[in-house]
């Protein structure tokens, strides 16, 4: 699939299809990259710009504020990278609505677990890549063809 500027929200789309299918990313606040750490991103399928996490208050992540994350989908067809900011979520409506037996595997304590902190990331500026150039660039590739203006067609910069 080919993506230009029209089609960037076919990207957008793929990628959270991708991110519902894998939830794992690779989360790190901006100042603190050195503790990057893979958390499960909890989607919700109307909200607008946001994912979850849940973590605990003595975690490095607890810290809050700017974050990158990085996700690679499951047969490695498509990468992102996504920026935001992570809050402290204080919603009892959204934390039973992302509550699930997987979290508690995480927090014997449950819902009322002292050290349980729920965070949500404000999305912000996000690059995708397709890296499934299909089998006609994938033939060219081979041959030692050059394959870069087909690569930039599967590529977009947006906001999430």
């Amino acid at each position: 699939m080919t993506y230009d500027e029209n089609k960037s929200d076919d990207l957008k789309q793929d990628f959270w299809q991708a991110l519902a299918d894998s939830p794992f990313v690779f989360l790190e606040r901006k100042s603190q990259p050195e503790e990057a750490v893979v958390m499960t991103a909890q989607l919700d399928k109307d909200a607008d710009s946001a994912i979850w996490f849940f973590t605990t208050k003595d975690h490095s992540l607890a810290n809050l504020g700017p974050a990158i994350a990085t996700f690679a989908a499951k047969g490695h067809d498509l990468f992102a990278r996504f920026e935001g900011t992570l809050v402290k979520e204080t919603s009892r409506e959204r934390l039973d609505k992302q509550w699930s037996n997987m979290v508690e595997a995480w927090f014997p304590g449950g819902k009322d677990d002292p050290n349980l902190l729920m965070l949500r990331m404000d999305l912000g500026k996000a690059e995708i890549w397709n890296s499934d150039l299909g089998v006609l660039t994938t033939a060219k590739m081979l041959m030692g063809k050059d394959v870069r203006d087909e690569a930039r067609e599967e590529h977009v910069e947006t906001a999430l």
